[in-house]
């Protein structure tokens, strides 16, 4: 089927700030295709955005955006979307900007089970404000602010983001764009919060200072710690140590949307008056 990417970029942006080799374009394709192919338009659409190298996300898409404060993707984004239940939001952040200091908020959007859509472009470090560890920077990972190796455990943010309350979570890595898209397709068609940890590679302040030279031998350890749901559950609990499910990894249609259980308020205030 022939796509038409103008319809859905701001042309007159490109090319993209990000550097070469990173997976963020590669996370934009795959976005406004899912969208094109679920038949939203534009006009009808939001997408907020946090600070760091995904948050420029929204400077790229042709449709209303903001641009928001570190942290703050999710409260920005509930507002708009209880003052527009209507239309459809999607919400792009880092994992530094997901789940540090925009963590409580990330833990309260699922608990809500609000219709936001929730894109957590993970590269497992602040990338760029220059090589910060991360909630999700692996163990004896370098950073600038760990050089004698990372000693936090990290965090598995689908997990968080399912015991939280999410109803649709997801994680697919920039190693199989279409997977990507198809994931994305499948969770902004979902009424409630959608949560997406992808997996993306920062080469430039991850990888080389990892021993991780260039984009490619990025990409060949992320697709080594990422193996597919199905063959995920068949490993021993030993074996799982290090190693992440990709695809589906959760869904439930039985909870109530937030703005539909808000209407409700609304409507049983108005005839109390």
């Amino acid at each position: 089927m022939a796509f038409n990417y103008d319809e859905y970029l701001r042309t007159d942006k490109l090319p993209t700030l990000w550097c070469w080799g990173c997976g963020d374009g590669v996370i934009l394709k795959a976005l406004i295709r899912a969208i094109a192919k679920l038949g939203w338009k534009t006009d009808d659409l939001c997408v907020v955005s946090g600070i760091g190298c995904s948050g420029r996300m929204s400077s790229y898409i042709n449709c209303n955006t903001v641009h928001t404060t570190h942290g703050r993707t999710i409260p920005v984004a509930t507002g708009i979307k209880l003052a527009n239940p209507d239309k459809k939001v999607i919400v792009i952040a880092g994992d530094g900007d997901a789940l540090a200091i925009g963590g409580n908020h990330t833990i309260h959007g699922s608990r809500r089970n609000i219709d936001l859509n929730f894109i957590v472009i993970n590269n497992f470090i602040y990338g760029l404000t220059n090589s910060q560890v991360s909630p999700t920077t692996p163990q004896g990972f370098w950073t600038v602010t760990t050089q004698y190796g990372n000693i936090d455990p990290s965090f598995d943010a689908a997990k968080l983001a399912i015991a939280a309350g999410a109803t649709f979570a997801a994680r697919e890595s920039v190693c199989d764009p279409k997977r990507i898209e198809r994931v994305f397709a499948e969770g902004l068609a979902h009424e409630g919060f959608s949560f997406f940890d992808i997996f993306s590679n920062c080469h430039i302040n991850l990888g080389r200072k990892n021993k991780m030279g260039e984009a490619h031998e990025a990409l060949k350890w992320l697709d080594s710690i990422a193996i597919s749901k199905a063959k995920y559950d068949q490993l021993s609990d030993e074996e799982k140590r290090g190693k992440f499910p990709l695809g589906v990894l959760h869904k439930d249609e039985s909870r109530a949307e937030y703005c539909k259980a808000y209407e409700k308020v609304i409507a049983k205030a108005r005839t109390s008056k």
